[in-house]
């Protein structure tokens, strides 16, 4: 099959493109260099000439606090031109996954969000990734919409690599402790959606690794792990906060646990726990992240 990712750049679309290459299969990466998202115009045409198989659209504005200021760039990004990558994917009858983000729900919930929980963004990311979602859904109907979680990886910028760089250069880290979700490793998201893909599924889907915690919990396991690989910590102490002592620009859910009861069913193998995929991610090159 022919695949095209969007997003290439990006964590999670360099490491679609990696693993599809790995996998033998005919890729092409676009990034921002080939296709401007924040130009919507000029997108359908860039996704129909490839007439690739399969779009996997990676491209997304993620700067959740910045969109606050930045709302039509996020819009632009997000909603406008992934619903321009359907129009270009439907105008020569190929397949889509289009990936989105718990961002989607309020966090009001105290068990995880299923596929057919309404929706009820807290910030202007995450309502223009909603409208994203719907926007895609009105183009093409049976395209995969993948929701995934605090996600992490080897390439571009996130949690693990913040952590590592701080705990390196300070004695002392207050990260908070009462938002909860789980954290993803991209090199299982990117697993999950090409068997997503092989087994011809549609539809919505959630996909995290499994287990829960707060990003507190997940402070001190990068932390103990680093240690565990002979990272360079200096930190002695990791203190856990509320939210209201962390202010940020865009407002974040409480709770943002996904199920995975739908996905289960598809995929043929067990979802890692994220402290396995946590340390496998460490365990590839840590001295390079």
């Amino acid at each position: 099959m022919k695949f095209l990712v969007t997003g290439a750049n990006g964590q999670l679309g360099r490491e679609t493109v990696l693993a599809l290459q790995a996998a033998g299969e005919e890729v092409i990466g676009i990034g921002r260099d080939e296709v401007d998202f924040s130009r919507p115009d000029q997108v359908a045409a860039a996704i129909s000439q490839h007439q690739a198989d399969w779009v996997i659209n990676c491209a997304a504005y993620t700067k959740v606090d910045k969109a606050e200021e930045e709302q039509k760039l996020a819009f632009l990004v997000n909603r406008d031109s992934a619903r321009e990558v359907a129009k270009g994917v439907a105008s020569y009858g190929g397949r889509l996954l289009h990936v989105s983000t718990d961002y989607i729900f309020n966090g009001e919930q105290s068990h995880p969000y299923n596929e057919e929980d309404i929706a009820a963004p807290l910030s202007i990311y995450g309502q223009s990734k909603w409208e994203g979602e719907q926007a895609v859904k009105a183009i093409i109907p049976h395209a995969i919409i993948l929701r995934t979680a605090w996600v992490y990886g080897v390439h571009g910028h996130n949690f693990v690599k913040t952590i590592l760089r701080l705990a390196a250069e300070r004695e002392e880290l207050r990260v908070v402790d009462d938002q909860i979700g789980t954290p993803t490793w991209t090199a299982d998201i990117t697993q999950a959606l090409q068997t997503l893909i092989n087994r011809d599924a549609r539809g919505i889907y959630h996909f995290t690794n499994e287990g829960v915690c707060s990003w507190y919990d997940f402070a001190v396991e990068i932390v103990a792990m680093a240690n565990e690989f002979g990272l360079p910590v200096k930190i002695q102490k990791i203190i856990p906060i509320p939210t209201q002592e962390y202010p940020t620009a865009a407002k974040r859910a409480a709770y943002t646990v996904l199920s995975k009861e739908k996905v289960r069913a598809v995929l043929n193998y067990s979802i890692p726990h994220w402290r396995l995929s946590l340390k496998n991610m460490l365990n590839k090159d840590p001295h390079h992240l």
